[in-house]
């Protein structure tokens, strides 16, 4: 997006910075604190929301920022921002209030308080930028359909892989091409890694455990690419993706007869993950072409000769990406990446044998792992996402490997994910055949 910057210094040279609140001050909300505060042209972090506080001020002095202020209401808020005062505070919604506040981001682990945090801020009038692909995943369309209705934006932040699919998959869309695969290749990929196992690489890398643990064992790339089907309209081939290992460039992947053109049409496309190809870290389109004179010229430029034509970013880079993500909801109205209708689940599989009376633990810990699903199979079959497991208490003995349904739990009470869910079924449901389609695989 090319674009953003120029319009980024505009605003810098009128003095009228994008004005932006941040929720959560981890390891990569620190990341992101520094981004914008020492490399973003045309952009004011003004206000960091923790729930606690200290994290909040070391993701400001590691950034170098001396001047601060914490504030408990809105009038010591506003007070901040008028007078170029970073404010900090333990009130997540309290972020969402300032009158000057353009950009709500938020960098959370919890979906539930995403749940808050977000509707708050389509309350407050105040775009809305997430970097949890678990919230999206569970209820991205009801969020998306909300803030419209707000006449506000939301979307899931640039820089991890859905949002940088999502940019080559309009890319390629931009191209005249017909995207049929979007691919994630990752490193890794073990249902069994739990928070003892992944302990010594979260301390490593100064990471949350439950975190990194998602990452490992394939719940964080389900969520991931449930987001990139719910915006593109795409499914899974079958329960968990086709996934595997596959030690080769993208070219070679695309060579390698994995992929029936003819079956991803009639499908509509899929979304795919491989393990240890190249380029490391990056995602990939596969798109297809009908044009014979087209497809001559993609030969000759090296695309090889269809029916399938390889396209890859070669990196994720997370937060560096996000204050892009920022400026084009702010300046553009521009989405990155949400969901424009519910395709694909990511629903919970036991890690291990489970006992009656067993309170998950949620992503990224001992209990469960999420795994991708089409929406018609995991609503017919009463399925948990994995997205709303944390807390549920088990009414019988589960296998390992054994798919956790709703009649298999007793939900926490009260829970504003839960009736963010059952709104979005519900919309979604009315008039739509959906819930039939993928029935016969």
């Amino acid at each position: 997006m090319i674009i953003v910057d120029t319009a980024l210094r505009k605003r810098a040279e009128k003095g009228r910075p994008v004005m932006v609140a941040m929720v959560g001050a981890g390891a990569i909300g620190r990341g992101l604190a520094s981004q914008i505060i020492n490399h973003s042209t045309g952009m004011r972090l003004a206000v960091i929301a923790n729930r606690t506080i200290e994290n909040a001020v070391q993701a400001l002095e590691l950034s170098g920022v001396t001047d601060w202020k914490a504030v408990s209401n809105v009038a010591e808020l506003n007070d901040c921002i008028a007078r170029g005062i970073t404010a900090v505070t333990d009130d997540l919604l309290l972020a969402c209030e300032a009158d000057g506040i353009e950009a709500v981001v938020d960098v959370l682990s919890d979906v539930e308080v995403v749940a808050k945090v977000a509707l708050h801020a389509f309350a407050q009038g105040k775009h809305y930028l997430t970097m949890n692909a678990e919230a999206d995943a569970t209820f991205g369309l009801e969020l998306r359909m909300r803030a419209e209705a707000a006449g506000v934006i939301y979307s899931v932040s640039d820089g991890d892989q859905p949002g940088v699919e999502m940019n080559l998959w309009r890319y390629v869309k931009g191209l005249g091409l017909e995207p049929l695969v979007c691919g994630n290749i990752k490193g890794l990929q073990d249902c069994r890694r739990n928070p003892t196992t992944q302990e010594g690489f979260a301390k490593t890398w100064k990471q949350g455990t439950k975190m990194v643990t998602s990452f490992a064992d394939g719940t964080k790339i389900s969520c991931e690419q449930a987001c990139v089907a719910n915006a593109t309209g795409m499914c899974v081939e079958m329960r968990g993706m086709r996934g595997g290992d596959f030690h080769g460039s993208v070219e070679e992947l695309r060579d390698s007869g994995r992929y029936d053109v003819e079956k991803l049409r009639k499908l509509g496309g899929v979304v795919d993950y491989v393990v240890g190809a190249t380029p490391a870290a990056g995602v990939f389109v596969l798109a297809a072409h009908d044009d014979p004179l087209h497809r001559f010229n993609l030969k000759l430029y090296k695309m090889g000769a269809g029916p399938l034509y390889a396209f890859y970013a070669h990196t994720h880079i997370c937060y560096f990406d996000t204050p892009s993500s920022i400026a084009r909801m702010v300046l553009f109205r521009d989405t990155v990446i949400a969901a424009k209708e519910h395709k694909v689940d990511v629903v919970t599989i036991a890690k291990i044998d489970l006992k009656a009376g067993t309170v998950l633990d949620g992503i990224g810990g001992y209990h469960s792992y999420g795994v991708c699903e089409n929406i018609g199979p995991s609503v017919r079959e009463r399925m948990l996402p994995m997205g709303l497991s944390e807390g549920c208490r088990l009414l019988r003995d589960i296998r390992c490997d054994e798919a956790i349904g709703y009649d298999d739990v007793e939900l926490p009470a009260g829970r504003l994910s839960d009736n963010l869910r059952d709104a979005m079924i519900e919309r979604w449901s009315k008039g739509t055949k959906h819930l039939e389609a993928f029935s016969n695989r």
